[in-house]
């Protein structure tokens, strides 16, 4: 049974700092993506990375103030958030693909259940 399981999300200032991780069980996967949702908003890509490599990409909107990595022995992909925004607000969602076919929502298989992140002004 596939799962990707979130943790670290919660709240924090304007400024301040915020890491989100994910395991992945029982799927091997060749590209990890965070993606958030506002209410009201649609879903959104934030970041992914290539496990084969280095590659990774950014939203424009947290370009400079995110971070994607992983530890493939962990089988675990993290978020690092610093200089956080009230904008930021938004579930955040892991999302896994066996094939990495591009950044968009669609591209990914499998998906966490959400960690809430707010940050108040």
């Amino acid at each position: 049974q596939v799962q990707l399981v979130e943790s670290g999300g919660g709240s924090a200032q304007a400024g301040g700092s915020l890491r989100l991780s994910c395991q992945v069980f029982g799927y091997t996967y060749n590209c990890m993506g965070w993606f958030r949702q506002a209410p009201g908003k649609e879903r959104e890509g934030v970041a992914v990375i290539y496990t084969g490599g280095s590659n990774t990409y950014y939203a424009d909107s947290v370009k400079g103030r995110f971070t994607i990595s992983q530890n493939n022995a962990k089988s675990t992909v993290y978020l690092q958030m610093n200089s956080l925004k009230p904008e930021d607000t938004a579930m955040y969602y892991c999302a896994a693909a066996r094939h990495c076919r591009g950044n968009s929502e669609a591209d990914f298989d499998f998906w966490g259940q959400g960690t809430q992140v707010t940050v108040s002004s």
